[in-house]
Parts: C-alpha cells; structure tokens; sequence
C-alpha cells in the first residue's frame, strides 16, 4: 500500500510484501442466475460469459501482468484478493444484463477464498 511505511507494509502483508513484486495463480469462479430461457435452457450463453471473462474482465486484462504496475485500476487501490475480486465483478457488471451476475470467487490458495457479491465480500 503507498499509504503505509515499508514497515508497515511488512507487519500487514508479510511475505506478500515484496518490493518486487510476486505472482498468483488464481483461479475464478463467475456465478451467474436468473430465469432459464425456454428455448435455449440457460440463463445465459455460457460462452458469451467465458467470453467475457477471457477478453474483458479476468485473462486479458489480469493474466500474466504485474497489478501494481500494469492493471491501471491498481495503481491507486491494494491488490488484494478482496479488490481482485471486486475489479472482476465491476467489469463484469458492465456486460452482463443487469442483476444476472449473483457472485465471483477469487482462490489465491485453496485454504485463501474471497467470495465477492456486489456490496458483501467473504473471506474463507
């Protein structure tokens, strides 16, 4: 956080805290409802949603990419798993019909899971 001192940085993100910089494989997990189409069975095209997904709001703008320096939404906000999840779903929400996305879910680790659904997040 530019907020905070080094040693503040230190005391709060511990080895995550590397003036270098360190990687994730993150793995999303996009929940969408609504009422099921009678004629296409779905609530909504799932490609079109990995779609989505892949171009706009998670692979392209996120895969392979140092946040802090080349994701421009953190450059002011701490890439946290809590505010990964929330740039996901703010892009998302601009894409996909209103109210149809129901919640995201960020796994930094298996025991790390941030499970975001507009104005409640969830930490496991």
């Amino acid at each position: 956080s530019k907020s905070l001192s080094e040693e503040e940085n230190l005391k709060l993100f511990g080895k995550c805290n590397n003036p270098n910089g360190h990687g994730h494989n993150y793995k999303v997990i996009v929940t969408v409802r609504g009422e099921i189409d009678p004629v296409s069975g779905m609530v909504m095209n799932l490609t079109d949603l990995k779609e989505y997904m892949q171009q706009q709001a998670i692979m392209e703008p996120l895969d392979h990419k140092n946040l802090d320096k080349d994701v421009p939404y953190f450059s002011e906000v701490v890439s946290t798993t809590e505010n990964i999840a929330v740039f996901i779903w703010d892009s998302l929400q601009k894409l996909l019909p209103q109210g149809i996305l129901y919640k995201v879910e960020v796994h930094e680790t298996e025991q790390n899971v941030v499970v975001y659904k507009g104005e409640q997040t969830i930490v496991k």
